[in-house]
């Protein structure tokens, strides 16, 4: 406007977007930035897309709330609070959210008509330490991460000591049993399934330097294997919250440092190709939108959002959520 000051100048290709390998270049659209969606949060994370609603749920742990942001009016609502601290955030096939709670120190269930079921709170007597990030495999059985920091103090739970040593678990979709699929982890935090659920990754927090691990997933599917590292990082980088493309690609939460911040994609074969910078550190992730093309990005005191060329990968043989497209 003649005479008056821009508010916002958004260059294309946005520069936050970072091509460090060519097989990236057809991720990045270039007629697409990073949009701040929402502020005012204190540690936002756990993000899943809602199709048939066209919402993004997320958590923010210190404010002891899941919220949810509206696609159709752009705004932020609660929708449970307390939450339990809830931390990871995932959804079933049967269209139910699926939390980890650092408050109750259990990995619990949303039913259609609001209560709320707890699927795991112990494991051989002793209480889990603090669930931290879950997934939902295509047999109906859940997985998450069992770290202590929701235990450690005040902020993101009630301090407590650990019964547990920080384990990877299992639950039976069919019994409800739980099984410990993974143990010697330091810290596990962030986990992803490959498309083909053959490979999962784990994010290793409590290692020095810290590492992304990968394990076979046995035939039965029930189990998994040795593992090994699948990228070793640099001092000062911190992975956490991932999610995979239909490539195969893992797109990690990263922090921390003004270098560091933002988003980190990984190829199969563990290959840094991209970067999203952030003025932020990234806790989590998830891909949502009508295709599966928009990438959520919890962020400390912030929500944002990407507009890819990738397609957030879904489970095989699953059916698609009402207003979402398989890839």
């Amino acid at each position: 406007m003649p005479g008056g000051r821009w508010s916002e100048v958004v260059r294309y290709p946005d520069p936050a977007i970072e091509i460090v390998h060519p097989s990236f270049a057809r991720y990045r659209l270039n007629a697409a930035h990073v949009e701040v969606l929402a502020t005012g949060f204190r540690w936002a994370e756990g993000p899943v897309w809602f199709g048939d609603q066209r919402c993004l749920f997320f958590s923010d742990i210190p404010n002891n709330a899941i919220l949810r942001w509206s696609e159709e009016t752009g705004q932020v609502s609660e929708f449970r609070k307390p939450s339990g601290h809830a931390n990871g955030n995932t959804r079933d096939h049967q269209g139910r959210l699926v939390s980890c709670e650092h408050g109750s120190r259990s990995v619990t269930r949303t039913e259609h008509d609001g209560r709320i079921t707890t699927l795991a709170s112990h494991f051989e007597g002793k209480r889990l330490n603090s669930p931290n990030d879950v997934i939902v495999k295509s047999d109906d059985s859940v997985w998450f991460t069992d770290p202590p920091f929701g235990i450690l103090g005040f902020y993101e739970g009630e301090r407590a000591e650990p019964d547990l040593p920080t384990d990877v678990y299992r639950i039976d979709g069919a019994t409800g049993a739980v099984t410990r699929v993974a143990s010697g982890i330091q810290r596990p935090n962030g986990l992803a399934f490959s498309p083909d659920e053959r490979i999962l990754y784990v994010v290793e927090s409590g290692s020095e330097p810290r590492t992304i691990r990968a394990f076979g997933v046995s035939a039965d599917g029930r189990g998994l294997d040795e593992g090994r590292v699948f990228y070793r990082c640099a001092p000062g980088e911190t992975p956490d919250g991932f999610r995979v493309d239909v490539g195969g690609n893992l797109w990690c939460g990263w922090g921390t440092g003004e270098t560091h911040d933002g988003v980190c994609v990984f190829n199969p074969e563990g290959e840094v190709i991209g970067r999203i910078h952030l003025p932020i550190r990234c806790a989590n992730l998830a891909f949502g939108g009508r295709h599966r093309n928009r990438l959520f990005m919890t962020c400390g005191t912030m929500l944002m959002s990407l507009y890819t060329g990738a397609q957030g990968a879904t489970w095989p043989d699953a059916p698609v959520t009402r207003g979402e497209t398989r890839p």
